[in-house]
């Protein structure tokens, strides 16, 4: 059964990753939701999905976009891979450390 991962851009400009295997269903239970992230951020507006075999490889990768920062999103979304790849070599400012040691 296949499995979609998806981004939703929220009235706050924010983004929504999700993963489902009913892509429709799911867009159709955000518009409709009255509790949840994008319920607060209603209109909504459908940007990317990408289509997986299994729901294992869809989750995995819905885990990898949610990790990556807005930048890396867009260009996600824009089919930009070597933009990707090059913001994957790039560093942020390094934060100094918190532990003790």
């Amino acid at each position: 059964m296949s499995s979609w991962v998806y981004i939703l851009r929220c009235s706050d400009e924010t983004y929504y990753t999700g993963v489902t295997s009913n892509l429709d269903q799911r867009l159709n239970q955000h518009f409709h939701s009255e509790t949840g992230y994008v319920a607060r951020r209603k209109p909504f507006q459908f940007v990317w999905s990408e289509e997986f075999a299994n729901i294992d490889d869809a989750i995995a990768f819905e885990k990898q976009v949610k990790g990556r920062s807005r930048v890396k999103k867009e260009a996600l979304m824009r089919g930009d891979w070597e933009g990707i790849q090059m913001l994957a070599r790039t560093k942020g400012p390094r934060r100094p450390s918190t532990g003790s040691g």
